[in-house]
């Protein structure tokens, strides 16, 4: 059972780390707004930003525990607690949209079932642009990042500042440009939304179009709230869920030009990788798959196996 929540309750509180003025905020914002229309109003879901009402790394578990029945969460960060949960942080393994999106439906399944296992369900993952390097120094080789201080921010981006031989350090969203002011960070891999959220060009001047992956954040709910609503209920929620998951996978890379723009024009060196570090790059990435699927087992070897068939 729920502790502290009517599962009749009218008005859903949804937690989330990203500021109110992020596209995946306002998908968030337009997802409530959608729900409260195909209910009548009878059901509201209210999102707090900026870790307003938990933290990052506290959402999932309040979703989980019933303190709160919605959250969005960028699951990636919870691999070690699930290894399915980590897939789409695999760097390297789907690094366009039409790649990013066959990962995502072939591992769908999968994903619901871990998240089964923790008492909640995915309504919908919205979709993240494509993860590019940020960094103080010009970056030509794997080798230029020795030693460099990398923000890091699950187990994924961990072990790939390990195997770039940078020094990872544990950073959330809302506290990149504090790390960046202070020295903390120096580097990170990141999409260009979180770029401009945190006016990066401030404290770096490269932003390498890497693309190394497309990652998610799920919205997730408590299966107890979940299975509390009425079947009309549980109806317009999966509706608007999909309609607002299709915008945000269509709105995503008209975005992400805006936000290379945006960089650009506040003096940010916009480029590709030279040939040598993305040799590299791709390098650590069949590394890190490898060592993915040993850690997923069985279910990670099928999702593996059917992302690359065909």
């Amino acid at each position: 059972m729920l502790p502290n929540i009517s599962l009749a309750a009218t008005t859903w509180d949804m937690p989330s780390a990203y500021g109110a003025g992020n596209f995946i905020s306002k998908a968030y914002v337009a997802f409530g707004e959608d729900v409260s229309a195909r209910t009548n109003g009878e059901l509201a879901i209210t999102l707090h930003p900026g870790g307003s009402l938990y933290s990052g790394g506290d959402i999932l578990r309040a979703v989980r525990e019933g303190q709160v029945p919605i959250g969005g969460r960028f699951l990636g960060a919870h691999s070690q607690q699930a290894p399915m949960l980590g897939l789409d942080t695999i760097p390297f393994l789907a690094t366009t949209r039409e790649q990013s999106r066959k990962l995502y439906d072939v591992s769908k399944d999968a994903v619901n079932a871990a998240l089964a296992d923790m008492g909640l369900k995915l309504l919908f993952a919205p979709v993240w642009p494509p993860q590019g390097l940020f960094s103080k120094k010009e970056v030509k080789t794997v080798a230029d990042m020795n030693g460099v201080k990398f923000r890091a921010y699950d187990a994924s981006t961990t072990r790939l500042a390990e195997l770039m031989g940078a020094v990872p350090t544990q950073t959330e969203a809302s506290e990149i440009a504090q790390a960046f002011s202070t020295g903390v960070a120096e580097s990170m891999i990141a999409s260009g939304a979180i770029g401009t959220w945190q006016k990066i060009w401030d404290y770096a001047d490269y932003y390498y179009e890497v693309n190394a992956w497309l990652p998610k954040s799920g919205v997730i709910v408590n299966a107890d709230a979940w299975d509390g609503l009425d079947s009309a209920t549980q109806a317009a929620v999966t509706e608007a869920a999909a309609a607002t998951e299709a915008a945000v996978w269509d709105e995503m890379e008209v975005q992400n030009d805006g936000y290379k723009a945006t960089m650009a024009e506040n003096g940010m060196t916009i480029a590709p990788p030279s040939a040598e570090l993305q040799a590299g790059l791709d390098e650590i990435g069949a590394k890190m798959t490898d060592e993915w699927i040993e850690a997923a087992g069985d279910a990670g070897a099928a999702v593996i196996e059917a992302y690359r068939a065909g």
